[in-house]
């Protein structure tokens, strides 16, 4: 049972920040939208060419109790040190705007979506060396084009109206990630019927998602599908209210000397009644009324966001409650559990900027907690079928009857924190804190390009020393610098470091080794237009 986390399964409704066409969501509300005299196409995007070195990311600590490492080795020589990936995302959002209306329709389409070089091969006799068409992660064979956001959205004098699958960002994407940075790799999208409108100098927004159907089945002409029970949907309705200003705006009160505050909640509530675990648990198999079981499940969210901007200083943070409830956690019909799974989850960021935007040299301090659960295994992305075990690294967060609480609050995996622990090693923030100082020097500038060098240092520690596969709430530091050489006609060139020091947290004392130093590198090219 998951409570929160990857796809956001309290994935949030209201997005905010972008106004243009790839924005995730509502945050725009209708600003590109007016009347035009004839259809106007607007399309930007990138293309990411990046590619990795990752050196003993297995910590050279030994296996867990199951037998495995913490981390992937090379498969021909398990002592082996390093491992080597590549790979590329041409991504396109569209913007179509209609004539005589303030309406559009806009689309995004990642038309190769991380795609690992040379994963596609032909290797038949005779086919020559060219590569297949490029498959999607998770799907062989895959389509070229992955057609992530399409949706709808007319500027009325009542308000915004926006409906479709878009996507879905609130505040510092801590919950909720549209995934449109460069390295973000996921990225949220809902299928939402929403509505925004201004009062009061504050915008008011409420919106319903589609969140999950249960089973469906082909109707006569094999293109449409029904729901074969409406019970066994998952909805979602939220409300926000966001007093938010455009770049331009603070821009121009930050040249008049003046402070910007930002601010806005969100709240959130999903509910299913009844579930059919056989139709995505198990494949082929014939569903019957014995099928459906109950499941009353029942969450709400609150979140809040907040950005303080003044001539040289920027301070943005975001913090949020979550609580669920499933009165029926049990996936086998017919065999019900009479303990309730139960979840209250915390979690916050705050982000500061020393320095004016422009700067020839910038700094802050970054820091942030996601709760814990005493359970073993820090519960990003526990394997299914998995039992909680000591000295793992990941694993359910609960063991039923002996415990029902889920209260590891996870991060979107695309809000980064650092580059080896959180975002390769464990997945995502979960059951810790960190505090990361940071600094931004510009050593370079023409009239094009402009050569900068970033520097920080994370420091990490477990809320539950249990959850550790040392079992010691020690994580680690890690130190990362980065080299960027931007053109201000879309080209970026990016080469990064990045080491661990691991501490007590990862060190194997059922076999007496210490976690050992690891690596990163990575170089990335992006065009974008």
């Amino acid at each position: 049972l998951s409570l929160s986390g990857r796809g956001g399964y309290f994935a949030l409704v209201i997005a905010l920040v972008s106004t243009a066409a790839q924005a995730s969501g509502l945050a725009d509300h209708g600003d590109d939208l007016f009347e035009r005299e004839k259809i106007e196409l607007s399309v930007n995007g990138f293309f990411r060419l990046r590619g990795d070195w990752l050196n003993n990311l297995d910590l050279d600590r030994g296996t867990t109790p199951s037998g495995q490492p913490l981390f992937a080795v090379p498969l021909g020589n398990p002592t082996g040190q390093s491992l080597f990936a590549a790979d590329m995302r041409l991504r396109t959002d569209i913007a179509i705007y209609a004539p005589f209306a303030a309406a559009a329709v806009k689309i995004r389409a990642d038309l190769i979506d991380n795609l690992v070089l040379g994963s596609t091969p032909v290797l038949s006799p005779g086919a020559g060396n060219a590569p297949t068409p490029a498959a999607s992660p998770g799907q062989f064979p895959a389509p070229l084009l992955r057609l992530k956001r399409a949706y709808g959205e007319v500027l009325t004098p009542f308000g915004y109206i926006a409906a479709g699958r878009m996507g879905n960002m609130w505040g510092l994407g801590l919950m909720s990630n549209g995934g449109d940075c460069l390295d973000c790799n996921l990225g949220d999208a809902a299928d939402r019927i929403a509505f925004v409108t201004s009062l009061a100098q504050h915008l008011w927004a409420v919106a319903y998602d589609f969140s999950a159907v249960g089973p469906t089945q082909y109707r006569k002409d094999a293109q449409r599908q029904l729901i074969l029970d409406p019970t066994t949907d998952v909805h979602s309705v939220s409300f926000a209210f966001m007093n938010v200003k455009d770049d331009h705006t603070r821009k121009r009160r930050r040249i008049a000397g003046k402070w910007t505050v930002e601010y806005g909640l969100l709240g959130s509530y999903r509910w299913q009644d009844n579930d059919v675990p056989a139709s995505y648990l198990a494949k082929d198999t014939t569903l019957t009324p014995t099928s459906v079981m109950r499941r009353g499940y029942k969450a709400g969210v609150i979140d809040g966001w907040l950005r303080l901007q003044t001539p040289h200083f920027k301070l943005e943070a975001e913090a949020a409650v979550l609580i669920a409830d499933a009165e029926q956690a049990s996936l086998l019909p017919g065999v019900l559990l009479r303990d309730r799974v139960q979840s209250l989850q915390v979690g916050g960021a705050v982000e500061t900027t020393i320095g004016a935007p422009g700067s020839v040299f910038t700094g802050g301090l970054n820091l942030g907690a996601a709760s814990g659960d005493p359970a073993p295994g820090f519960g990003a992305f526990p394997p299914a079928g998995s039992t909680p075990g000591a000295g793992e690294l990941d694993g359910p967060q609960l063991d039923i009857p002996r415990d029902t609480r889920i209260d590891n609050f996870r991060f979107h995996p695309d809000y980064r924190v650092d580059r080896i622990l959180f975002a390769e090693i464990v997945g995502t923030t979960t059951d810790a804190w960190y505090v990361r100082p940071w600094t931004k020097t510009r050593l370079l500038e023409f009239r094009s390009y402009q050569l900068e060098l970033a520097a920080d240092a994370t420091f990490s520690r477990a809320f539950y020393a249990s959850s550790t596969p040392g079992n010691d709430a020690g994580l680690g530091m890690e130190l990362h610098a980065a080299l960027t050489w931007a053109s201000k006609d879309g080209f970026d060139v990016l080469a990064e470091y990045a080491v661990l020091f691991p501490m007590a947290g990862f060190d194997n004392p059922a076999q007496s080794l210490t976690a050992q130093p690891a690596q990163l590198g990575r170089v990335r090219l992006a065009w974008r237009f």
